[in-house]
């Protein structure tokens, strides 16, 4: 497995990933797609030789995002590396893909901040995510409701 910065070819196959996640992620739009491959300072998928297995998309503050999640963090933290998604095939799920690019992402924070945020479902419920990110070691720090009460979500730092 190999992990590359996301490029435009990716970007299909992506989405395609992306929708199939839902609702453990938000559905989105090619073009909202692309504006994460133009902002995110980390977009980066895991591929095999039979194709794209997984991605992750990583922030910094200080973006034009209006995600509820993304916001509520960068109102509470000065810096941080935040996980605004993540998907993994789930042809290959439990095979070290979303693992790894944990492991890549931290990495690549490191050098600059002292904490990684991100958010885990708790409302439609997401048990395997939890169980991944506390493995991962994360903990949750407080929790919000989205979406008009509809969506719970349990917001996660690991610090570094």
């Amino acid at each position: 497995m190999q992990i590359d910065k996301v490029t435009d070819r990716d970007l299909d196959a992506v989405l395609e990933l992306n929708e199939a996640s839902v609702p453990h992620v938000n559905s989105v739009s090619r073009e909202q797609m692309r504006w994460f491959a133009n902002h995110a300072p980390y977009f980066r998928v895991a591929r095999d030789t039979n194709g794209i297995k997984g991605f992750l998309i990583g922030m910094r503050p200080g973006l034009n995002y209006d995600s509820p999640n993304y916001q509520w963090f960068s109102r509470h933290y000065e810096d941080f590396g935040y996980i605004d998604r993540v998907a993994v095939d789930r042809t290959a799920r439990r095979s070290g893909v979303a693992s790894a690019l944990y492991d890549d992402f931290e990495t690549f924070m490191a050098r600059d901040v002292d904490v990684l945020t991100c958010e885990v479902n708790l409302h439609p419920p997401n048990e395997t995510s939890m169980r991944f990110h506390e493995r991962q070691g994360f903990q949750v720090i407080a929790s919000q409701r989205t979406e008009g009460g509809a969506k719970e979500v349990a917001l996660m730092e690991k610090k570094l």
